[in-house]
């Protein structure tokens, strides 16, 4: 499928769409946490580092002053207005003197403010037990830190050292920060948007495929796959989904050939019964009469096998089947069965061998309904034998069971129908008169017993079913069927 048709079936997933749709809004979500954590932590480490130093600087400034103020021998306003000129740190900050009045005296840049110039840190200073004030935010058009240390000098003419700094440089740097963290964030949704679209393509694609494909199916058309790309959860789907269109496709040629097998199977003793019956009706002769009736009698005892054969299949389908259990010779419900077909096999020219064992198998079963096995096994062997083969007919038994096998040297079957005879409705040779569900029926009854049906055949050479039932007393107690 091309690109075209898939990018169109994805549009029209819902599935998809509401996995892109969630995905992205938390990834979008969990982005926008991540970089306004990244921000905030990122502007408490600078601010704080800064605000830390800037501190320190105060703390050493006042312990300088404290000094020098009780050193008699110098001049104090000297050494004050000379540590603000020569500033040694202008370029980190900037160092101001404020008087008694809570005015700006001398700045190390030159330049003293006006009178109504704001200073949050020193009114902060005031109050503060250590007599240190902070203050972070907007001052001369940008963002600044101030620090004012509280002089205790009483007789002086300075009351604070005031550290201004421009936090410009720290809001570049973390404003680099945040860039990289966007331009990584669009990256991740870029690549989850890429990621995702591969994925939905890979799973949201074969969905709809199958979705169309199983619409085809549910109408008959049985002429699509899934491609399989993968041998993941998807892959393995795809698989098991194309695995079910052939099933179906063969249950559907299975289904026609039945009823095309049926069809003809009915109309054959139909007709021949009709066309005796008409016969009949038009006047007879006794020995006309013997041969219709005859004929009449076995046709419909054709139909009667066929209809008991579907009947006890739909038994089967709806597990309505029920077995009257007993412990019965199955040795002797096999020679009843025999018993039927040994005139048959001769006067077709057909050799039945069976060499009655010296022993009894009993088995727990139903005597009837295992009579209809052998009948089933044995008709089909001596149905696909032609004339002057041969059937042979062997019972053998262990400690725990009793194997019946009915070899035939019949036409055979192909190596790969073999696995299918055992099938409802599968004939491997069309040419032959059934239904194609006997075999089926009797693997499910032998089944039903706790036994085993087995066919073993080579094409040309004849087929051997072989069926095993545990012995009575090796069975244990029987079941409610």
């Amino acid at each position: 499928m091309n690109d075209a048709i898939n990018r169109k079936l994805l549009r029209r997933s819902s599935l998809a769409s509401r996995w892109m749709i969630n995905t992205m809004s938390v990834v979008v979500i969990v982005l926008i946490l991540v970089n306004f954590g990244v921000y905030y932590f990122a502007k408490q480490y600078y601010y704080g580092t800064a605000e830390s130093y800037m501190i320190s600087e105060a703390n050493a400034t006042q312990t300088i002053l404290k000094r020098l103020y009780d050193d008699a021998a110098i001049s104090y306003s000297s050494e004050v207005r000379e540590m603000i000129e020569e500033f040694a740190k202008k370029d980190q900050m900037e160092l101001m003197s404020i008087n008694q009045n809570g005015q700006v005296s001398l700045s190390s840049s030159g330049f003293t403010p006006d009178g109504d110039y704001s200073m949050p840190d020193y009114d902060l200073a005031l109050k503060s037990e250590d007599k240190i004030g902070v203050y972070v935010g907007k001052g001369r058009g940008e963002n600044i830190i101030a620090v004012t240390a509280i002089i205790d000098n009483p007789n002086s003419n300075y009351s604070a050292m005031r550290f201004v700094s421009s936090l410009k440089m720290i809001d570049s740097r973390i404003s680099g920060i945040m860039l990289i963290c966007v331009i990584t964030s669009a990256f991740i949704i870029l690549l989850i948007m890429l990621m995702g679209t591969y994925f939905i393509r890979s799973i949201c694609v074969s969905l709809v495929q199958m979705g169309n494909i199983a619409k085809k199916l549910a109408k008959g058309d049985f002429s699509e796959r899934i491609p399989v790309t993968a041998n993941d959860e998807i892959g393995q789907l795809s698989t098991a989904f194309n695995e079910m269109a052939d099933e179906l496709e063969n249950s559907e040629q299975i289904k026609n050939d039945f009823i095309s097998s049926v069809s003809h199977e009915l109309r054959t003793p139909l007709t021949a019964i009709k066309g005796w019956s008409e016969t009949l009706s038009e006047g007879y002769d006794e020995e006309t009469f013997s041969k219709g009736m005859k004929v009449i009698t076995g046709e419909t005892a054709r139909l009667e096998q066929m209809v008991e054969e579907l009947l006890d299949f739909s038994r089967i389908q709806n597990g309505k089947l029920t077995l009257q259990m007993d412990t019965i010779d199955i040795i002797a419900e096999l020679e009843d069965a025999l018993l039927i077909y040994i005139d048959k096999a001769k006067k077709e020219d057909k050799t039945l061998s069976y060499n009655e064992p010296r022993f009894m198998c009993a088995v727990y079963g139903d005597k009837s309904r295992l009579r209809q096995v052998f009948i089933n096994i044995i008709d089909n062997a001596v149905k696909y034998t032609e004339p002057n083969g041969r059937i042979e007919v062997v019972v053998t038994k262990n400690e725990d069971l009793v194997v019946i096998s009915v070899a035939d040297t019949g036409c055979g079957i192909a190596q790969e129908d073999l696995p299918k005879v055992k099938q409802k409705f599968y004939k491997a040779n069309r040419t032959k008169r059934g239904s194609g569900i006997g075999l089926a029926v009797a693997d499910e009854i032998v089944s039903m017993h706790g036994g085993y049906l087995e066919v073993e055949s080579e094409l040309g050479k004849g087929t051997t079913v072989t069926v095993m039932f545990p012995l009575a007393d090796k069975k244990g107690e029987p079941s409610d069927e």
